[in-house]
């Protein structure tokens, strides 16, 4: 967005906006600082240096220059999180924050909580990037906002509203593994309607994922969602969002193995979401009420035996699932203070009602539907002084049918100095509910739930030291966490081998530091590279002898999260030039995981690696655009999940126009 257009929206929105579920935002302020939306209740969004929790923003440009189409990929560049995907695009893909589990980790998108209230965790697998979006990370403990699931962190997906981003957007492109995909977008702002219409498909042959087998795992993605916002006025505005995703790709069993090919062997998985938002302003008062809905259907396909895989078994409806959410919210803000020291108070109240069934259990499990009911009470303090510093602090308490009742808590702060060098620091508590499944999935012979299950706590603080080189020309961040979960959530396994899910006795600590730095050098050169070192011990019930059956527990670095994960984005990108190129490095360090070819599962060890993509665009007219791009382009082997094969050197190229 240029800034004139920026300067304009901020002035005739005389109303600032809510963090949570104001998907409406802009994305700079008016001086072009970025601000998030995530860390906060309030009625102001915040500039990331005022916030004393770490935050990674990947605005539309960064998502545009690394040719982002699905979202897990780029958030292997943010510093405290790991990503594994099972197999190819459309694979299970978990997203782990600062150590935390995959459903540790909070995710909304344009401002509606997301994750599958069934398996209460958002399978990134499913989420194609959009034309025009942007992508907020902010780790460390939030349940003090957001409730249960924000152990980790949140990650919010945002597309831009019609002021940020207007105009017409098309994509095209094809490439390896048959894989073809596309995207477009109608954007705008007519009288007073903020609109923006996208939509987003993927359609690959994919490639075999069983090492050695020959049986491609394609994969098929279509999201929409359509965003409007109507302000009538200066002091009311009402705002609707709706959006469909469906991923619908083949999978492979692993019958007491490796996987193998399974033709026929496939899920899909269908979301709705919706969210309705009304905001007025009486002065200094702001008052917000919206309404949501998260509604998952996932189904699978298999044979009908998928341990013994008979030739020619034919393929059954094998497993259903169906999980809602409903959730309504006010949330109100007093503004006092003077325009050197700003001050807010938030009251927030927040109710959800979260059902779930399995809609097909061949194994005789429970097909009723089952309800967990949740009541939150939020208040927040916010001040920000002279543009330097920055004081927020928040309280939270649960009134749950299902769990204990819970309080949670948040601190941070900023500073500031002349000499670019800002402090700042964090503490906080979390919570993460069981899921449906680890309450009552059942499955003969493999697996009971537990009903008695408690939820997990987390505590920890972060601190860490920025510095500013040359007016933002080069800045490094580098910031120390120490967290501690208790009443972890583990399977063990009885003599029969048969699974149950318990709260481990004790503590585990996860800890580590975080480095983010970026540079910008005279013509058209920019750098941007992150790092993460993490200690997180896990205690998980293994196999010790497959020939023997002896089993025994490991305590060591949790599985699928490496000590050592890395990244680096080179871009070459001339103002006055039509081109750009970016050179992207990740690199991912050895990991633990775990292999369910026994019960208990085995231990395993994955090796380290390192990919290299290449990416570069040419605009050919001010409308239109070529581009391409190399993915692992030194063609390496590697494993995310142990025994799925990954892709090697693949190339894509398409074009893009604008108006």
């Amino acid at each position: 967005m240029t800034k004139p257009i920026l300067t304009t929206l901020l002035l005739t929105a005389a109303v600032p906006t809510f963090a949570q579920t104001n998907p409406t935002l802009p994305t700079t302020d008016a001086a072009g600082d970025t601000i998030v939306i995530t860390a906060t209740r309030s009625g102001e969004a915040l500039r990331t240096d005022l916030l004393g929790a770490s935050v990674t923003v990947l605005d539309d440009g960064a998502l545009d220059q690394r040719q982002t189409r699905v979202v897990s990929d780029i958030l292997r560049d943010v510093p405290g999180v790991a990503v594994s995907r099972t197999g190819a695009v459309g694979g299970m893909t978990q997203v782990r924050i600062r150590g935390a589990e995959g459903n540790h980790t909070l995710v909304l998108v344009d401002g509606i909580k997301a994750s599958d209230p069934y398996t209460g965790e958002f399978d990134f697998g499913t989420l194609l990037a959009d034309e025009d979006a942007r992508i907020e990370v902010l780790r460390g403990q939030q349940s003090a906002l957001y409730g249960s699931d924000a152990i980790g962190g949140v990650i919010s997906y945002l597309t831009l509203t019609g002021a940020e981003a207007p105009g017409y957007r098309a994509r095209i492109e094809a490439g390896s593994m048959g894989t073809v995909s596309g995207g477009a977008r109608v954007a705008g702002v007519s009288g007073d309607i903020d609109y923006a219409v996208t939509g987003s498909a993927l359609h690959t042959d994919g490639y075999p994922t069983a090492v050695g087998g020959s049986r491609d795992v394609g994969a098929d993605n279509a999201t929409a969602s359509a965003k409007v916002t109507w302000s009538p006025s200066t002091t009311f505005k009402l705002t609707a969002v709706g959006r469909y995703g469906l991923t619908a790709a083949d999978t492979n069993d692993s019958p007491f193995g490796p996987p193998v090919d399974s033709p026929g062997v496939r899920f899909r998985n269908e979301a709705f979401y919706g969210l309705v938002r009304a905001q007025l302003d009486t002065g200094r008062l702001t008052s917000v009420v919206i309404g949501q809905i998260a509604d998952t259907t996932r189904d699978g396909y298999d044979v009908a035996d998928s341990f013994s895989l008979p030739a020619g078994q034919p393929i059954v409806h094998a497993s259903g699932d169906h999980g809602q959410r409903l959730r309504s919210s006010y949330e109100g803000t007093f503004r006092f203070g003077t325009d050197r020291v700003k001050q807010s108070l938030t009251a927030a109240v927040d109710y959800e009602d979260e059902s779930a069934r399995a809609t097909i259990s061949q194994s005789g499990g429970f097909t009723g539907v089952r309800h967990t009911r949740n009541t939150g009470l939020v208040g927040e303090y916010e001040l920000t002084a002279d543009d330097r510093l920055g004081i927020g602090a928040s309280v939270r308490h649960d009134f749950n049918t299902r769990f204990a009742d819970d309080t949670t808590y948040r601190v941070q702060a900023s500073y500031k100095f002349d000499s670019g060098t800002r402090l700042h620091a964090a503490s906080g508590s979390g919570v993460k509910n069981p899921t449906f499944g680890e309450l009552f999935d059942f499955f003969t012979g493999r697996f009971v739930g537990n009903p008695n299950l408690k939820p997990e706590q987390s505590t920890g603080f972060e601190g860490g030291v920025a510095q500013d080189f040359g007016s933002g020309r080069f800045t490094v961040d580098a910031t120390y966490f120490n967290n501690r979960l208790r009443d972890e959530i583990t399977t063990v396994f009885d003599a029969n081998f048969v699974g149950t899910p318990v709260n481990l006795p004790g503590s585990t600590r996860q800890q580590g530091v975080e480095v983010a730095a970026a540079a910008r050098f005279a013509g058209g050169w920019r750098l941007d590279v992150s790092y993460t070192y993490l200690d997180a011990p896990q205690t998980v019930q293994i196999t010790t002898d497959p020939t023997t059956f002896a089993t025994g527990t490991f305590t060591g670095q949790a599985v699928r999260r490496a000590q050592n994960i890395a990244s680096a984005n080179l871009t070459y990108a001339p103002d006055a030039a039509p081109y750009s190129a970016t050179v992207t490095v990740r690199y991912n360090g050895p990991q633990k995981d775990v292999f369910f070819g026994t019960f208990p599962p085995l231990l395993v060890t994955l090796n380290s690696y390192t990919l290299v993509n290449l990416n570069a665009t040419y605009r050919v007219t001010k409308q239109l655009e070529v581009f391409g791009r190399v993915e692992n382009l030194l063609d390496r082997t590697y494993f995310e999940v142990y025994s799925f094969a990954t892709p090697g050197r693949a190339g894509y190229g398409g074009v893009r126009v604008r108006f």
